[in-house]
């Protein structure tokens, strides 16, 4: 979804918890395939491998070949130590019961560590016109995309977060 597109929209709340668990199901159902008809444990890894090989020449093709949009600031989500987490809990287990509890939640867990390398210098503190924003609001700020309108941005004061000009309570 547009969690992972825009790294403006790789915020601290959301893009964590909703990409996780609408991911998980199909490195859970290719760990299936991969286990019952051959007792390979890396199912998980292929698929995600492929679906990172497919959204690269997505975002090079849409986003800089189409759009000419700065291909640093829509990169995909780093993946593959989740899958292999989950390959790897399969594979000492061998049981989908322990990897469907063990291997998921670390799934889950692992997703914002392991992407936090890429992500911290976009979380970087700034001023602009009496308002305090990170570097990636900054930017979705210039580089307005027509799919969202100007009124829909969140816009972060102090700690509260809101959709228009008001802080929620």
């Amino acid at each position: 979804g547009d969690w992972d597109f825009w790294i403006d929209w790789k915020d601290r709340r959301f893009w964590p918890t909703v990409l996780p668990i609408m991911l998980i199901t199909f490195p859970a159902a290719a760990q299936y395939y991969f286990w019952t008809h051959f007792k390979l444990s890396f199912g998980a890894t292929f698929l995600i491998i492929g679906l990172l090989t497919g959204e690269w020449i997505n975002r090079y093709t849409n986003f800089w070949g189409w759009t000419y949009f700065p291909i640093r600031l829509v990169w995909p989500t780093s993946l593959v130590p989740m899958a292999l987490f989950l390959d790897l809990v399969l594979l000492l287990s061998g049981s989908f019961i322990v990897t469907a509890i063990v291997g998921a939640m670390g799934f889950g867990l692992l997703l914002y560590p392991t992407n936090w390398p890429i992500l911290a210098p976009y979380h970087q503190a700034t001023e602009q016109y009496g308002l305090l924003m990170s570097l990636a609001d900054l930017i979705g700020f210039h580089y307005v995309r027509t799919s969202m309108p100007e009124y829909l941005r969140i816009v972060e004061r102090g700690t509260m977060r809101t959709f228009g000009k008001d802080v929620a309570p």
